[in-house]
């Protein structure tokens, strides 16, 4: 028989649980409101600088002039792969889906003979990868004293895989993180940023409308690309951020939920043990006075 005090003790253990669980999910939806906000003001600005690069980039094309941002270096040997998670969990499967994701392009580059650097961003991420391929990775960035997300962030990391690919560190580069589409819902995403990838039938303009630019084309792209990286960083930023909140609140109203069935659970077994000690001292009394 359960001893009553070890019963109450959990019991009033998970009450204490709950209340810390309920207390997150609380603070998580009132994060998630503003990351959801954030993340959505940000994608008409991302589309449009997309669209602008878009055409830009159909006009250059292949031509001896296109920045080497878009064009690459010509060889397809080192891949950068720049691995976006939150800095704490108690975020259910948040970090171990980017993660997930990152490992299996990690074993296809492999397979393939390829070399593989990896930049973590977050250092949950940078937990789990250590554990397979703490020799690949190359660098962190460290966000933890960051209470709101910038554009300045963005761009640092932007100028460090920028001063890398350079510095001929890499050919191509590849950011992951999950894009947010609800508090329930998160997917993972891979967006190849170094050569950047657009889709040269989509223009900038829907109306047909052409446009002169000066000094080039190439000149301007060229300006741009940069830009645009930072840009799709700071994107994967605030999708991550919003991601990372809607995860959080879904994981603590689970954990919230199990521990008020726990409570349930234990306080019924409490009540039944409770119940049968008493019988046993009622068993006890009524035989001792038939004894007399």
């Amino acid at each position: 028989m359960p001893n009553l005090k070890d019963l109450k003790n959990r019991i009033a253990s998970v009450k204490s649980t709950r209340k810390i669980t309920k207390a997150m999910q609380m603070v998580a939806a009132a994060k998630l409101r503003r990351a959801q906000e954030a993340a959505e003001m940000a994608r008409p600005y991302a589309e449009k600088m997309e669209a602008v690069m878009n055409g830009l980039a159909s006009a250059v094309g292949n031509s001896e002039g296109a920045p080497r941002l878009l064009a690459g270096n010509g060889k397809d040997q080192v891949h950068l792969l720049v691995v976006m998670t939150a800095e704490r969990g108690l975020c259910g499967g948040f970090n171990s889906t980017i993660v997930r994701k990152a490992r299996v392009r990690i074993s296809e580059l492999l397979a393939e003979g390829k070399t593989v650097k990896i930049l973590t961003v977050g250092k949950k991420g940078r937990e789990q990868i250590k554990r397979d391929h703490a020799d690949k990775i190359v660098g962190h960035v460290d966000l933890s004293d960051v209470k709101r997300l910038g554009y300045a962030n963005a761009a640092d990391i932007a100028t460090d895989i920028l001063t890398r690919f350079e510095a001929d560190e890499f050919d191509v580069a590849t950011i992951f993180y999950n894009r947010f589409v609800s508090v329930i819902s998160q997917v993972p995403t891979a967006t190849q940023i170094i050569p950047a990838e657009f889709d040269a039938a989509e223009t900038a303009d829907d109306s047909g409308t052409l446009y002169e630019y000066e000094p080039s084309e190439e000149a301007v792209l060229e300006d741009l690309l940069p830009r645009g990286i930072a840009t799709q960083i700071f994107t994967a930023l605030l999708e991550n951020g919003a991601s990372e909140q809607g995860a959080r609140m879904s994981a603590m109203d689970n954990a919230t939920r199990n521990a008020g069935d726990m409570i349930d659970r234990l306080t019924i077994e409490y009540n039944r043990s409770r119940q049968a000690v008493i019988t046993s001292e009622l068993i006890e009394i009524i035989s001792g006075a038939e004894a007399l």
